[in-house]
């Protein structure tokens, strides 16, 4: 029998074929793994993704309940609500909302329509013939605008939309503002809610002692906290596994205990307006800030939430600025926007002064490398007076080892 099988596997024709075998079935196995590797990823990507959530509920439970209440929806005047719908952006009122706008947007069109061709009768060389038709077309208009049936349709809706807010007037007693429905808007955050909810617990909200009765402490270790990033990474998962998307219901955000606190809006220290808001014209604010001076001292209170703005408002600067996790570190920043950003060819024709301001009211403007787009807040324009910002400009000089007091 051995004999044979040498014979067999010797003779060519046969070792072509043991070899043609051999070929198609690895060629099987090889098509097999390559059809199943998308479902076996998805598999492994769903397994982790529940153990970190896993993870996150005890890493929530033992550090974060204490204040967020164990549910997470909040424990009154002490902390916010994190499993709740304002913090998703569900907007209970969109449905009312959405169909009024292409209400009142299709009577807009009509009436622009109708202007047009006013302006075009107007005019000259307009032949009896086009005349006519314009004339008819404008009385279709007026008829179609006049419509008592989409007036009818709008007032059933703005009905609806009254009787969906005084169901929520719990909540909107409690701080919920419905047309304001989602926190991230609140806040004009412009990153994701994902690197809004990692970078609170990185580096807290220190400033929140203002306006709760203790304030968001840094949870990370980057920020001398007690957690890893893969723990802080979990409780992101844990947090976002709330999210409902489309199926949140009026008892979820009835159930919430403690909406958030915007400062200076309905709650925290707000104090008196003082200024005009700085707004986001780069170089109308240049001009203005050559007819005052800076403090630097201020400066610094203003960039570490300390003080209130001329606008009534504390800011986060040093939060996100600190150690340079999430924005270029403060240390040593002046001489870095002389020395590395200007020699950038995007930045040509930019001062330091300018590169700042401009930084400040337009952060998507230039993102520094090795830093992600979206993560500065945009609503400084609107929380600056020109004052507050010549004394953050002064503080952020004064990191020059050369620096001179004005």
């Amino acid at each position: 029998m051995h004999l044979f099988g040498r014979m067999l596997i010797e003779r060519i024709e046969n070792r072509i074929l043991v070899g043609t075998i051999a070929f198609v079935g690895i060629m099987v196995l090889v098509g097999w793994v390559a059809i199943n590797e998308n479902a076996r990823m998805a598999s492994f990507t769903r397994q982790y993704s529940a153990r970190s959530i896993e993870r996150g509920a005890e890493l929530f439970a033992a550090n974060c309940s204490t204040c967020h209440g164990t549910d997470g929806r909040g424990a009154q005047l002490r902390a916010p609500a994190l499993n709740s719908p304002h913090l998703f952006g569900f907007d209970y009122l969109a449905q009312w909302d959405d169909e009024i706008d292409t209400l009142n947007r299709e009577v807009e069109t009509l009436e622009a329509e109708k202007l047009t061709l006013q302006d075009e009768l107007a005019g000259e060389g307009v032949t009896e013939r086009r005349r006519e038709a314009i004339e008819t077309r404008i009385a279709e208009i007026d008829a179609e605008i006049a419509n008592p049936e989409r007036q009818a349709r709008i007032e059933e809706l703005q009905s609806e939309r009254e009787q969906q807010i005084s169901a929520m007037s719990a909540a909107i007693d409690l701080g919920y503002d419905p047309d304001v429905p989602s926190r991230l808007d609140q806040l004009g955050w412009g990153g994701t809610r994902e690197s809004f909810i990692q970078t609170t617990l990185i580096h807290g909200r220190p400033t929140s002692i203002s306006y709760w009765p203790a304030p968001m402490v840094s949870w990370s270790q980057r920020s001398g906290g007690p957690l890893r990033d893969d723990q802080i990474n979990d409780i992101v998962n844990y947090i976002m596994n709330w999210d409902k998307g489309s199926d949140w219901t009026l008892d979820d955000l009835l159930a919430v205990k403690q909406f958030a606190i915007v400062p200076g809006v309905g709650g925290g220290d707000s104090g008196e307006v003082t200024a005009e808001a700085v707004g986001t014209d780069v170089d109308a604010v240049l001009a203005q800030l050559e007819t005052v001076v800076g403090d630097p001292a201020h400066g610094q209170q203003l960039y570490e939430g300390k003080e209130q703005t001329q606008l009534a408002q504390r800011l986060s600067c040093s939060g996100c600025h600190y150690n340079g996790v999430l924005g270029p570190n403060y240390d040593g920043m002046w001489p870095r926007i002389v020395n590395e950003r200007l020699t950038d060819p995007a930045l040509a024709g930019f001062t330091p002064e300018k590169y700042v301001v401009d930084s400040i009211l337009l952060p998507s403007d230039y993102v520094v490398s090795g830093y992600q787009a979206g993560q500065m807040l945009t609503i400084y324009p609107q929380q600056l007076g020109i004052q507050d910002l010549a004394d953050i400009i002064e503080y952020i000089k004064s990191t020059d080892p050369n620096y001179v007091a004005p």
